[in-house]
């Protein structure tokens, strides 16, 4: 034991020499700039870092988007370039919003040019500062030197220190990865119920891998190689297989045998590690689960809006109504991998609910296997002339059509779609639409998984019927 702790007070020693040695090289190769933007800085990097640069641009988070397999076997590029979602909708005219989250710089419309490598925002994947920030509206740039900007009005952003950034660049964090993953659907917890902020510190209840002893980092199983990082989110593909599908098994390698008790290592075969081990989702912060955008463009005085048990908003002049909920117990339904997806300009039975994501499978499916999900659910427009899903610009500039500008839902509707490619017949409606997110983190220590009466009791959390089971299989006459 006293030879294992002096290899390890070595091997910190050792490390942190190394990194200490790498990071005086990295501030001697970077200089003193100064940079006027970013671009800048990523010319900077290029002079080192060409070929991880290039890397990075095949990947989709620099793409946003794939050739992906349909159901019907047809083919197509698909990703958040052209995704609808029934949270802020779609990425075609409201880019300078959304592109925040792209790891880019000056994606303001279509006709960025994803072939230039000084694009590329290096910073916002590898800033150890905790400084770097993407202005919300900025099309991916910071605040730089010598620009005064607000968001929200009043709240001023200082700019970024460029110089001192690039100085102290290192690996991804929580941090960096959580300044996108986050903030999904327009704000913290609002998207992905699984990821919000209170996974960047968790506590070991909320998060065993990331809590827990070993203060796991996002990096440590969405690993990369040449910048591919493997796990797709299933809101824009269609088809998680190897080389980007990421499991349990991938760090936890069981051949089936993982568990001390044989039934729990059957059951391994037709339910998925994330169905024990992730008993809730949302546990410090409620997630949005409806979002109602035919109620927007009311005014309420402020003192008017209504909030819910857990203090949130539950209207928005700029949004409609919304639903929040915490301590989230799953959906489960059979999942294979594969996701049917509404593509833009499919038709809809608008007296129908829309499922923009669903499952394919089934019980009878022998690859697929019992997966918890958030469920999402809302209203929003379509074009009731062509019965598609409408795109809709909600972010402008003043003096233009989107609808936080004007309040005019028609002409925020003619410009969405128009920026996407889409015939629009110039009358809209509302559709009320369904979205399923497989839930992957927020995991429980073993002694806090689900136990066998949470799913085989009279109030069991399982819907055997919904599952395809006449009861509870415990029971052989109901499988």
């Amino acid at each position: 034991m006293k030879m294992q702790a002096i290899l390890g007070t070595l091997t910190f020693f050792i490390v942190s020499a190394l990194t200490s040695l790498a990071l005086a090289s990295h501030v001697e190769l970077v200089g003193n700039g100064p940079f006027k933007n970013g671009p800048e800085v990523t010319k900077k990097c290029l002079e080192c870092h060409e070929k991880e640069t290039k890397d990075f641009m095949k990947t989709v988070h620099w793409t946003w988007s794939k050739e992906q397999v349909l159901i019907n076997g047809k083919k197509l590029e698909i990703g958040k370039l052209n995704a609808l979602n029934n949270f802020c909708i779609g990425l075609p005219a409201n880019w300078p919003r959304c592109t925040s989250c792209h790891a880019g710089y000056g994606f303001k419309d279509s006709k960025f040019d994803f072939s230039k490598a000084e694009n590329v925002d290096c910073l916002i994947c590898h800033d150890t500062t905790g400084t770097y920030k993407k202005f919300p509206t900025g099309a991916g740039h910071p605040v730089y030197e010598g620009e005064k900007k607000e968001f929200p009005p009043g709240k001023p952003w200082p700019p970024a220190d460029l110089v001192k950034v690039a100085q102290s660049v290192g690996k991804t964090s929580r941090t960096t990865c959580g300044s996108c993953h986050f903030y999904g659907g327009g704000g913290d917890h609002v998207k992905h119920g699984d990821l919000d902020t209170s996974m960047e510190n968790p506590t070991p209840d909320i998060d065993i891998h990331m809590g827990g002893a070993k203060k796991m980092a996002c990096q440590d199983c969405h690993q990369a190689v040449d910048h591919f990082l493997k796990g797709e989110a299933s809101s824009v593909t269609i088809a998680h297989a190897e080389p980007s599908h990421l499991d349990c098994t991938d760090c936890h390698k069981t051949k089936g045998k993982v568990h001390k008790n044989a039934l729990v290592n059957q059951h391994t075969e037709r339910v998925a590690c994330q169905s024990c081990h992730i008993p809730t989702f949302a546990k410090a912060r409620p997630t949005k689960v409806w979002w109602d955008w035919s109620t927007a463009g009311k005014d309420v005085k402020p003192e008017d809006i209504p909030k819910d048990e857990y203090g949130e908003k539950t209207y928005d002049k700029m949004k409609g109504d919304f639903k929040w909920e915490k301590n989230v117990i799953p959906t489960y339904l059979w999942f294979d991998g594969n996701i049917n997806r509404y593509i833009a300009g499919d038709k809809i039975d608008p007296s129908k609910v829309v499922n923009l994501t669903s499952v394919t499978t089934d019980r009878n499916n022998p690859k697929a296997r019992i997966y918890p999900f958030k469920i999402m659910r809302g209203k929003q427009p379509y074009d009731s002339g062509n019965n598609t899903i409408a795109f809709v610009q909600v972010f402008g500039p003043p003096g233009s059509d989107a609808y936080w500008q004007k309040y005019d839902m028609n002409a925020a509707i003619a410009s969405g779609m128009k920026a996407a490619g889409q015939p629009y017949s110039g009358k809209y409606g509302f559709v009320e639409t369904f979205m399923v997110w497989p839930v992957h983190h927020m995991v429980v220590a073993k002694d806090n998984s689900l136990k066998c009466g949470d799913c085989h009791s009279e109030k069991g959390r399982l819907d055997w019927k919904a599952l395809g089971y006449k009861g509870d299989p415990r029971d052989p006459k109901n499988r």
